[in-house]
């Protein structure tokens, strides 16, 4: 609490450092990666990584004109922002993942190439069929520095670290802090879907957003968070939770 409050804090952050207490996050690293994942992170990962405020052009970041423009932050395994963008090639994303193994992840799923494959010389992430993804591969806070006023059309925050307990619940990305960040990057209108199967973060979510005049929640019904959006991507996670009994809502807040 003092890192994040105090002095020290803001100079060690306005000097792109973030000290390792509070994490929005857990682990950055899980079980090893496996050869072929390995090769991915090494070869395909700097074609797509976002490293600074430059690469904040859409001409830049997708090669053309994008009709939206997204971020996800926490992409966990990556189904999800892979469906988006497979789903909507006219549209752009940025994925943000500190786990090593989820970013593998994804870009299993985009290449194809998982173990037991023969590994090419030579990868081009621009020859595979879904080229519309971005990514950072560090902590969000770190990104928000780099990104222009009103850059976003979407921000997903799917199923974040709960957190539950009480001691710990600085750590909830959801806070006043980072909402500022996410209102700042969104385009007037622009949506902020938070997802979470959670008891303790759905209240969390509704008691801190309710009390964000920046954002309207676009409920109209009861139904209307607790069913899928149209354009949703289910992912392992969320149908792990389903079988073990916890039924995922959908949060969609709009920038006023």
């Amino acid at each position: 609490r003092v890192l994040r409050t105090g002095k020290i804090w803001t100079t060690m952050y306005n000097q792109g450092i973030v000290p390792d207490v509070p994490k929005f996050f857990g682990r950055r690293k899980g079980r090893v990666v496996r050869k072929a994942k390995q090769f991915l992170l090494e070869k395909m990962l700097p074609q797509m990584r976002v490293t600074s405020a430059a690469d904040f052009d859409v001409e830049k970041l997708f090669g053309g004109a994008k009709k939206e423009i997204c971020l996800e932050i926490g992409f966990g395994d990556g189904q999800h922002l892979y469906g988006q963008a497979k789903n909507n090639p006219q549209n752009g994303y940025v994925g943000v993942e500190v786990f090593q193994n989820g970013v593998a992840n994804l870009l299993t799923l985009i290449s194809g190439i998982k173990d037991g494959d023969k590994l090419p010389e030579e990868i081009r992430a621009e020859d595979y069929p879904v080229r519309n993804i971005r990514v950072y591969d560090d902590d969000v806070r770190l990104l928000f520095k780099q990104i222009p006023d009103n850059f976003f059309d979407k921000v997903f925050l799917l199923f974040p670290d709960p957190w539950p307990k009480k001691k710990h619940a600085g750590r909830r990305f959801v806070n006043p802090d980072n909402l500022k960040e996410v209102y700042r990057v969104l385009k007037t209108g622009g949506l902020f879907r938070i997802a979470t199967d959670h008891p303790v973060y759905k209240r969390h979510v509704l008691r801190t957003m309710h009390q964000d005049a920046g954002f309207i929640w676009t409920a109209k019904c009861g139904e209307d968070w607790k069913r899928e959006p149209a354009d949703w991507v289910r992912t392992k996670y969320q149908q792990k939770a389903v079988r073990e009994g916890r039924r995922p809502v959908f949060f969609d807040y709009r920038k006023i």
